[in-house]
C-alpha cells in the first residue's frame, strides 16, 4: 500500500513569538515543519520542545540570503521585527527584512509551486483616518517617519506579492496581523501587552504612552494561528489582502486597568510621551475573514491576558 507523502512546510521566522506558536500547530497536524530563523529577535527556547523531532528541522539563517528547498507544500513569511523597540533598533536591516526576504520566499514558493502566506500588518493603514479599517483603505502611512521602515517594508512586500501573482500565478496569500499577544512574547520587546504585564508583576508603574485614550484592538495567538490554517487552504486566487484581528476596541487606559485588575497590582499609571506617529485608533474590519474563513475571535480578552500573565509569572521567576 502506498503510503500518502508527508506535507512539509517553511516557517520563515519560527523561533518567534508568533511563528514557533505556528510550529507547533503545524507538527501537530501532520507537517514536516522547517523552521527558518537567525534568532535576531526569535529565541531557540520557543522551539527547544521540537528539536529531538524528526519532523522538525531548525535551519539558524537569514532570509536576507536566498533559502533553497525541494517539495515544499506551504511557505509561511513571519520573518521581521514586529514591536518598534525592535525594528526601529537597525531600521536599514528592517527594510531588508521585509523586501528581500520576501523576494527570497517568492522564488521559492514560484520554484515550489506551493502557496506562501505573506505575514503582513495594521502598520499598512498607518495612523488611520477610517475607522475602522477595511482592506480596501490604502492607508495613512509617514513614508519618511521612524516607523516607516517597517510600515513601508510590509507595504512594499505585499506589493511584491501581488506582482509574482500576476506575473507567475504564485499563490500568494496576505493577512494584515492586528495586535496579537499570547504565551513566548519577550518580556523586553517594548509592544504594550508585554509592557504592563511585567510592569505589574514587578509592582513597578505601568507606562503609558500619550493620555491612554488611543485604541488597539487584542487578538489572542490561538485565534491568528486558526486563521493562519484556513487561510492557506483556500482557493488559489483567493489572495488577500485580509484582516486578523479581533474587532474588540480598548483604550489603552483600560487595557491597563484590566492587567492591574488581574493581577491584583499595587501600582500607578504614569503617563509619558506618546511615540511620532503612534496610531491614534486601531481597529479591523473583519467582513472577509468572517465571510471567506468563516473565522472569528474566540479567546476573549480577559482569558487571553490570564494565560499571558501565568506565563510571565514564570518567566519572571527564572531571571529573579
Amino acid at each position: 500500500m502506498v503510503q500518502n507523502k508527508q506535507k512539509k512546510a517553511l516557517v520563515a521566522g519560527g523561533a518567534g513569538f508568533i511563528g514557533s506558536h505556528l510550529c507547533d500547530r503545524l507538527i501537530s497536524e501532520g507537517y514536516h515543519v522547517i523552521c527558518l530563523d537567525n534568532l535576531y529577535t526569535g529565541r531557540i527556547e520557543n522551539i527547544s520542545h521540537h528539536l529531538n523531532n524528526p519532523h522538525f528541522e531548525f535551519i539558524n539563517q537569514d532570509v536576507i540570503t536566498p533559502f533553497e528547498a525541494q517539495n515544499l507544500s506551504v511557505i509561511f513569511n513571519l520573518a521581521c521585527p514586529a514591536s518598534p523597540k525592535q525594528y526601529q533598533k537597525d531600521a536599514i536591516y528592517t527594510t531588508k527584512i521585509s523586501v528581500l526576504g520576501a523576494i527570497n520566499l517568492l522564488d521559492l514558493a514560484t520554484a515550489n509551486k506551493c502557496p506562501i502566506l505573506q505575514a503582513s500588518t495594521s502598520e499598512v493603514y498607518g495612523d488611520p483616518l477610517v475607522h475602522p479599517q477595511p482592506e480596501t483603505y490604502y492607508g495613512n502611512v509617514n513614508p519618511i517617519g521612524i516607523r516607516s521602515c517597517y510600515d513601508e517594508g510590509k507595504r512594499c512586500a505585499e506589493s511584491l506579492c501581488m506582482d509574482y501573482y500576476r506575473q507567475y500565478r504564485t499563490k500568494v496569500k496576505i493577512v494584515r496581523i492586528f495586535n496579537t499577544y499570547g504565551p513566548r512574547m519577550a518580556a523586553d520587546d517594548g509592544r504594550v501587552v508585554s509592557n504592563f504585564v511585567t510592569q505589574a508583576l514587578r509592582g513597578e508603574p505601568l507606562t503609558i504612552n500619550g493620555d491612554g485614550n488611543q485604541t488597539r484592538s487584542f487578538m489572542y495567538v490561538s485565534d491568528l494561528i486558526e486563521a493562519f490554517m484556513r487561510m492557506i487552504c483556500t482557493e488559489d486566487d483567493f489572495t488577500g489582502p485580509i484582516n486578523l484581528g479581533n474587532p474588540e476596541e480598548l483604550t489603552i487606559k483600560q487595557f491597563a486597568s484590566m492587567v492591574v485588575e488581574l493581577t491584583n497590582a499595587k501600582t500607578i499609571f504614569v503617563n509619558q510621551e506618546l511615540p511620532q506617529n503612534d496610531p491614534a485608533r486601531r481597529k479591523p474590519d473583519t467582513t472577509i475573514a468572517n465571510k471567506e474563513l468563516c473565522w472569528k475571535p474566540d479567546v476573549c480578552a480577559t482569558e487571553g491576558i490570564r494565560k499571558v500573565i501565568d506565563f510571565f509569572r514564570i518567566e519572571l521567576s527564572k531571571i529573579g
